[in-house]
């Protein structure tokens, strides 16, 4: 099975400057796990829940931090065609659970490990 088969083509994008709470009431409304932040200095980067976690874990106020100050800008990109393991592979050397998916337009998908999951369970096999 391939990413695309598996990724979410819902693609939550935001601005560097949202603030933690605008993330993650997005997030939330569109039941993700995880924000693409389009930067057009930095490029794309992700902030992902456990980001706004670490964050308020810290004490910080999530209505002032901004996305842009927990996003990760080192991503690691899938390609549609990967394999469901290519995929897997990569978060577990990376130690992270979302990919962000790129076609030659752009990103196109998310794949989450939980994604990964639901296809490699076997009861998805016996419901599909």
């Amino acid at each position: 099975m391939l990413v695309r088969d598996a990724m979410s083509t819902v693609v939550l994008t935001i601005g560097p400057a949202h603030t933690l709470r605008q993330a993650a009431r997005l997030m939330a409304a569109r039941r993700v796990g995880a924000a693409v932040v389009l930067d057009g200095d930095a490029g794309l980067g992700i902030l992902t829940e456990r980001d706004i976690l670490t964050s308020l874990a810290r004490d910080q106020d999530p209505d002032h931090e901004t996305a842009d100050a927990h996003t990760t800008h080192d991503v690691v990109f899938a390609a549609p065609t990967w394999t469901l393991e290519e995929a897997a592979e990569a978060m577990t050397h990376g130690g992270f659970r979302h990919l962000i998916v790129l076609d030659d337009r752009g990103p196109v998908g998310v794949v989450s490990v939980r994604d990964i999951i639901r296809c490699w369970s076997p009861l998805h096999s016996v419901a599909s």
